[in-house]
């Protein structure tokens, strides 16, 4: 069954809803080095459930953004890692770092003046 895609009134939207989503930001983050494997992953970022990572996984691997391969071996093993389409995305994950390094605490500041009415 094929799921219904939202149809983005801009281009930025389809764009961000590539590699944005809870975790996919840090997945593509800790895969950017090489390739991982699926407990690796998890390790890395944290507090990602294995079904949301699962998830996650599957949906870059649907865009592109992923490969995963998995080996023949008993018990069996699974890498992910880039593709050449994600690394096509690291001028865009550098300008985020840049601006987030810019303007994170004024972002910070922000927050904690509309958290306080």
């Amino acid at each position: 069954m094929t799921k219904q895609k939202h149809v983005f009134s801009c281009p930025i939207g389809g764009t961000l809803n590539v590699f944005a989503g809870r975790w996919k930001p840090e997945i593509l983050w800790h895969l950017k080095t090489g390739h991982m494997r699926f407990n690796q992953l998890q390790r890395a970022i944290g507090d990602v459930s294995q079904k949301m990572l699962t998830q996650q996984l599957r949906e870059l691997e649907r865009d592109g953004l992923i490969k995963r391969t998995q080996y023949p071996e008993i018990p069996p093993r699974v890498e992910y890692e880039y593709t050449e389409l994600a690394n096509t995305l690291q001028p865009i994950f550098t300008a985020l770092v840049k601006w987030n390094d810019k303007h994170n605490a004024a972002v910070i500041k922000a927050q904690k003046e509309y958290d306080k009415q």
